[in-house]
């Protein structure tokens, strides 16, 4: 039984072996083909020829100064900078607290209290507190 067996799987091998060779010949012969048919055909580029000389990476000077600037508001009692508080829902407590102490908002809003008309205020309340000197980075 276990002679049957050896020899079935000898088989498989085989024919795996068989297969992964012929495919291999396939694909180079579709490869070697690809460029004739290119050539026949007139391609032209989506992209504008302006687009195209522009560099793709900018240089490593520009990027540095891009990095080195720190966006985010600072606590001015604990010094904590808040990088992420763009969804009312999931930002920080002491950030909500400040929109009410500066008097930028009536109170802190609840979840549930949330609407189209008071997410308007909300942003444009953030963007009057990220423009204060006391939580700028």
């Amino acid at each position: 039984m276990t002679e049957i067996f050896f020899v079935l799987i000898v088989i498989y091998a085989a024919y795996v072996i068989f297969s992964v060779v012929s495919t291999d010949k396939k694909a180079r012969v579709i490869d070697d083909s690809a460029p004739a048919m290119m050539s026949v055909v007139n391609i032209k580029p989506l992209i504008p020829d302006k687009v195209m000389a522009q560099p793709l990476i900018k240089p490593a000077a520009k990027n540095a100064k891009v990095s080195a600037i720190k966006t985010g508001l600072k606590n001015p009692q604990t010094a904590e900078i808040a990088t992420s508080y763009s969804n009312y829902r999931f930002m920080k407590r002491w950030i909500k607290e400040a929109l009410v102490t500066e008097g930028l908002l009536e109170k802190v809003y609840k979840n549930n209290e949330l609407n189209p008309d008071v997410e308007l205020k909300i942003k444009d309340a953030l963007v009057a507190l990220e423009g204060l000197e006391r939580y700028q980075v």
